[in-house]
C-alpha cells in the first residue's frame, strides 16, 4: 500500500480499515493442463487431509491460519455422512521452504490430500516437492501463474471475475469500456485478465491506462481517464480498497466524470471494508461477489460453531474440503480427480475447477444503491458447458 493514498477527506473514518490480506506473489512455474482423473467417489471412505497454514507465521497469518482451520473442520462435519476427513494441520511458519518440506513430511504420514499453503510462493515449491506422490495441492492462492500440474488454485482470481462483470456489461450495452490498471504485477495480472474477458464477450476496450502506484501517479493520470470515458459506456477500475479505488472514487468525480452516465465497474469487492460503500464516486458502481445466499448461510452456522465470524479468506478452508469430499476416490486424490469431479456446492456458492488448474466460480454481480449492496444478477446455480 503507498501511505500517500491516506490523504482523503476523513481518512480515519474510511481509509482506517482498509485491508487486503491476499496480494498476488509472482511466480512462473505453472504445470501446464491437468489430466483427467479416474477415481470413482465412494461413500463412506476416510480420507487423510493434510493442512499445510502460516499457523505462526507473522502479522494476521495466525488469525487467518485459525478461520481456514475452523471453516476446513466445518465443512468436515458437514459431509460426515458420506466420508470421513481427517484434517492433520502441519505449520509451515509462513515460509516456502519449510511449506515444502512439511508436505513431503505429510505425504511420508499417508496423506491423500494436500490443502493449502496459503500463497503462492509456497504452493509452488509445494507442488514441486510432491510431484511425483499423485497428491494434489489445493491451494488457498489466487494467483493463477502456480496452477497446473498438481497445484489448483482455490482463492477468487481476477480471470473469474473479469469474465463475469465484463460479459454483464457487454450484454447490458454497456460494453465500450476505459480500463485503469496499476503499473505493477497485479495490475498487469488484471489487465490481462480484463482483455481476455472482452475477447470473450464481444465488449470493447477503448482504452487502456495504465498508472504508477501512487498518489502522484493516480493524480497525473486522473485527466486522461476522465478524457477516455467521454467517448466509452464504463470505466473499468482493477484496484482495491486498500490501494487506489478511494483515491479514483474522489478525484474522478472531482474532476468531471458522473458515475449517473458514466458506468463505473471494479475488479475487485467493493463492499469490503463497508467503508467503501461511502464513496459518492462509486454510488450505482458494479462489481462482483459469492452468492449472497450461500455465504450468509456459511458465516452463520461458521459463527454458531465457533463463536465469532470468520476471517474474509476463511471461506477458503470449507470449499477445500467440501472439493475433497466430492472427489473422495479410492485412494490419493490427483489434480485431475478434482477436475473430473465438477461442480462443488461451496460457501460462497458453486464452483469447480479447469483443466489448466485454475477455478470457476457462480458470481453475483452487485451495484451500490444509497452506499447500500445491491444484487441486480444473482449468482447461478449451475456452471454451464463443460468447464475444460
Amino acid at each position: 500500500m503507498v501511505s500517500g493514498f491516506a490523504k482523503l477527506r476523513n481518512p480515519a473514518r474510511i481509509l482506517g480499515a482498509l485491508l487486503l490480506t491476499f496480494v498476488l506473489t509472482a511466480c512462473q512455474i505453472g504445470g501446464g493442463p491437468i489430466g483427467l482423473g479416474t477415481g470413482p467417489r465412494v461413500s463412506g471412505q476416510t480420507i487423510e487431509v493434510a493442512m499445510l497454514l502460516p499457523m505462526s507465521g507473522g502479522g494476521g497469518d495466525a488469525l487467518l491460519s485459525r478461520s481456514l482451520e475452523n471453516a476446513a473442520r466445518l465443512a468436515a462435519a458437514d459431509v460426515a455422512g458420506n466420508a470421513t476427513i481427517n484434517i492433520t494441520v502441519y505449520d509451515t511458519a509462513g515460509n516456502a521452504a519449510t511449506a515444502a518440506t512439511r508436505a513431503q513430511e505429510a505425504v511420508g504420514n499417508g496423506a491423500d490430500v494436500i490443502v493449502g499453503p496459503l500463497r503462492s510462493d509456497a504452493a509452488a515449491a509445494v507442488g514441486v516437492a510432491v510431484a511425483n506422490s499423485n497428491v494434489a495441492v489445493l491451494s488457498f492462492s489466487n494467483n493463477t501463474e502456480i496452477a497446473g500440474g498438481n497445484v489448483l488454485v482455490l482463492g477468487y482470481t481476477f480471470a473469474n471475475t473479469a469474465d463475469r462483470i465484463v460479459s454483464y456489461a457487454a450484454r447490458q450495452g454497456r460494453g465500450n469500456i476505459v480500463l485503469v490498471h496499476a503499473s505493477n504485477l497485479a495490475g498487469e495480472v488484471a489487465r490481462d485478465a480484463v482483455r481476455t474477458a472482452a475477447a470473450r464477450s464481444g465488449a470493447n476496450i477503448t482504452a487502456t491506462i495504465p498508472y504508477e502506484f501512487s498518489q502522484v501517479g493516480v493524480v497525473n493520470v486522473v485527466p486522461q481517464v476522465t478524457s477516455a470515458a467521454r467517448n466509452s459506456d464504463a470505466v473499468l477500475l482493477t484496484s482495491d480498497s486498500a490501494g487506489a479505488l478511494p483515491l479514483f472514487a474522489q478525484l474522478l468525480q472531482e474532476n468531471g466524470l458522473n458515475p449517473a452516465t458514466t458506468q463505473m465497474m471494479g475488479l475487485t469487492r467493493w463492499d469490503i471494508p463497508p467503508a467503501t460503500l461511502e464513496f459518492s464516486g462509486l454510488q450505482g458502481g458494479w462489481f462482483t461477489l459469492p452468492d449472497t445466499g450461500a455465504a450468509a448461510d456459511f458465516n452463520a452456522r461458521y459463527a454458531a460453531t465457533n463463536g465469532g465470524a470468520p476471517h474474509a479468506l476463511g471461506s477458503l478452508g470449507y470449499d477445500a474440503i467440501r472439493a475433497v469430499a466430492q472427489t473422495a476416490g479410492t485412494g490419493r486424490l490427483g489434480a485431475g480427480d478434482f477436475v473430473a469431479a465438477g461442480q462443488v456446492d461451496g460457501a460462497g456458492g458453486v464452483f469447480r475447477f479447469l483443466n489448466d488448474g485454475t477455478i470457476q466460480r457462480a458470481l453475483a454481480v452487485a451495484a451500490i444503491v444509497n452506499q447500500q449492496v445491491s444484487v441486480i444478477d444473482p449468482a447461478p446455480r449451475r456452471l454451464g458447458g463443460a468447464g475444460l
